[in-house]
């Protein structure tokens, strides 16, 4: 039996949007941590507790789902004009991989908070009083964030008044914008195939019309009523038939095979975080998870989105920005759902109740552009000190 210590690294636990994560300075990590690798993955699946056949994460910091099974590692900035460096890791939970191919969008919120009181960014760009605004260099994609942090006497602010569905408690609001957010690396455009509709072949499905659109995540949009949905569903409506979920994720294989991302269907099974799939349906009366009535009126449209091969308890911040994209585009699925045109912003039923998320868009050479998402989110942090893991954790030469 192994009688090794453990390891004591500082981290910080925060929630960012309506996800929870890890977070850690990169100075902190392990020296084998601190660069991209197998064992920087070893070392985050032990923080998180994966992979868990028994889907708790009982022996981890993760939530066992894939809203709290995250982690971050930030650095000061490389790039010019930025502050932070953002690297964002899901960690599967009931499988031994950490996909880094995206973001995640709720995370995005705490980035700031987390990077001025490490130290990462320089003081004097810090007021006393009022916003600060914090330049991000999303690593996994390419792409910029800017985060309005809220500061009083020269802190963070974290208490206030902005209330988010799919959160307990009010906090203060930090305003996200996603700056160009089309994912260039997936594809080169923010419609890969060039169409705002395609049409793609599923079996089980049979002969679906999709809008594939990279914004802030690569993302697959159906209708609700073309797979027998109302898009008023709850997570147990979904979560709970096994026979939906694999439907789901072979309508997400086909999907990623049209947009480019994967070459062959079984690839599909080691990139789960990206591409999500969402539906779509027009306005419709539910009840919210909470117990919130939503009523026709309070929303543009309705959308369910799967993360991680599961329904999402409200809506991934990245798939809010592919839904505030396609919504402004005339055409789109998303953007027909919500009564078709032109709109600068769409407020959605989810799950847990309504989003408000605006985008800008225009057009060049005959292809769509959108220049800037934006969205409010708020952030806390949870807990702050040291993560143990075992010190064997990363293998031979930790």
């Amino acid at each position: 039996m192994s009688a090794l210590p453990q390891m004591r690294v500082p981290a910080v636990y925060m929630r960012g949007g309506t996800s929870k994560g890890v977070f850690f300075a990169l100075e902190d990590l392990p020296p084998a941590a601190q660069v991209p690798g197998p064992a920087r993955d070893r070392f985050l699946m032990r923080v998180i507790g994966s992979p868990d056949p028994y889907g708790k994460h009982t022996d981890g910091m993760g939530g066992a789902t894939s809203s709290t099974s995250k982690t971050v590692i930030l650095s000061k900035s490389q790039q010019p004009d930025h502050d932070v460096d953002y690297l964002f890791g899901q960690v599967s939970i009931d499988q031994a991989f950490v996909d880094w191919s995206g973001n995640c969008g709720n995370l995005s919120a705490a980035v700031g908070p987390f990077a001025i009181r490490r130290g990462l960014i320089d003081p004097a760009r810090l007021p006393q009083d009022g916003l600060a605004t914090v330049r991000i260099w999303q690593a996994n994609i390419g792409k910029t964030i800017i985060a309005q942090v809220p500061m009083v006497d020269g802190q963070v602010q974290e208490i206030g008044d902005f209330e988010l569905d799919g959160v307990t408690f009010p906090a203060a609001e930090i305003e996200v914008a996603f700056v160009d957010p089309a994912d260039d690396d997936e594809g080169g455009a923010m419609f890969p195939t060039g169409n705002l509709v395609d049409e793609l072949e599923v079996p089980g499905f049979g002969r679906l019309q999709a809008t594939l659109i990279n914004a802030g995540i690569p993302t697959i949009f159906v209708n609700a009523a073309d797979i027998g949905r109302s898009g008023t569903e709850l997570q147990e409506a979904i979560n709970g038939d096994p026979a939906a979920l694999a439907q789901f994720e072979t309508l997400r294989a086909h999907g990623a095979l049209k947009m480019g991302l994967i070459q062959s269907l079984d690839e599909a099974a080691a990139r789960q975080h990206t591409p999500k799939v969402a539906f779509v349906a027009p306005p419709a009366a539910y009840t919210a998870s909470s117990g919130k009535a939503i009523g026709v009126a309070d929303i543009d449209l309705l959308v369910r989105a799967l993360s991680m091969g599961k329904l999402h308890h409200a809506m991934m911040g990245t798939a809010a920005v592919a839904i505030a994209a396609a919504a402004v585009v005339p055409g789109t699925l998303v953007n027909l759902a919500a009564g078709g045109g032109e709109r600068q912003s769409v407020r959605f039923g989810h799950p847990s109740g309504t989003l408000r998320v605006g985008a800008e868009a225009l057009q060049v050479d005959g292809q769509w552009r959108v220049t800037k998402a934006i969205m409010s989110r708020s952030a806390r942090v949870l807990m702050a000190g040291e993560v143990y893991v075992p010190a064997d954790c990363m293998g031979d030469g930790y």
